[in-house]
């Protein structure tokens, strides 16, 4: 007898929840366990007959909660209760989620217009000319990854001009570039002036420390 309580127990139907709900499901401004209960209710269908008693024993919980759990929802502007004729032209009372799929609908919109919004930048042409060639697929994700990183187009072209002037057109360099800068603190084009500065002074001290005649100043003495 126990067997067959768990055989049953086991075959009873999953609740399936796409990942994109759980993605947006914050913004629908319900508390998980009133989620879940709705994740549930869309597992039964778009549009299905009210049954709380039904409801309540499958879910595992007192009637008063499935009626409050309606309750929040219907405020939440989550689903309908319609009363509506059967077959037999007798009025039921039916569950509605079309409000639930419509603002679904505009949560998801705005949520892959947010994650595909693509970087309006000047940096890819500007870098297109100096190499002399389209940017590949590749290189223009490269790109994109500096600035979601929050690489300024400012540093990226000053990492640009000190590759062009090395003589080097490709990615790799420019990356090696800003890693190297990132490392020195080295966020801001004058950041970039007052570090050239520094070490074309540091290498001037060091050329005049070889160029100074010590034999001459031995033969003063």
């Amino acid at each position: 007898m126990k067997n067959e309580k768990l055989l049953q127990l086991m075959k009873q139907k999953n609740i399936v929840i796409p990942l994109y709900l759980l993605q947006i499901h914050p913004k629908l401004k319900i508390t998980m366990d009133e989620f879940v209960f709705l994740m549930y209710l869309t597992n039964q269908g778009d549009v299905f007959l009210f049954n709380p008693n039904k409801i309540a024993q499958e879910y595992h919980i007192a009637l008063p909660q499935v009626l409050n759990y309606i309750s929040v929802l219907t405020e939440k502007h989550l689903l309908r209760v319609e009363v509506r004729k059967n077959d037999k032209q007798i009025m039921e009372e039916y569950v509605n989620l079309e409000d639930f799929y419509h603002k679904v609908s505009l949560l998801l919109t705005e949520y892959m217009n947010s994650q595909d919004q693509e970087i309006e930048s000047n940096v890819f042409e500007l870098i297109e000319q100096e190499f002399g060639r389209t940017l590949s697929p590749m290189e223009y994700e490269i790109i994109k990854a500096w600035l979601e990183n929050g690489t300024s187009e400012e540093l990226i072209t000053e990492a640009l001009k000190e590759a062009t002037f090395n003589g080097v057109s490709n990615l790799r360099y420019i990356d090696k570039i800003l890693y190297e800068w990132g490392k020195k603190g080295i966020k801001t084009k004058d950041d970039v002036l007052r570090h050239q500065t520094k070490y074309k002074q540091e290498k001037q001290e060091k050329k005049e420390v070889f160029d100074y005649d010590w034999f001459e100043e031995h033969d003063d003495e």
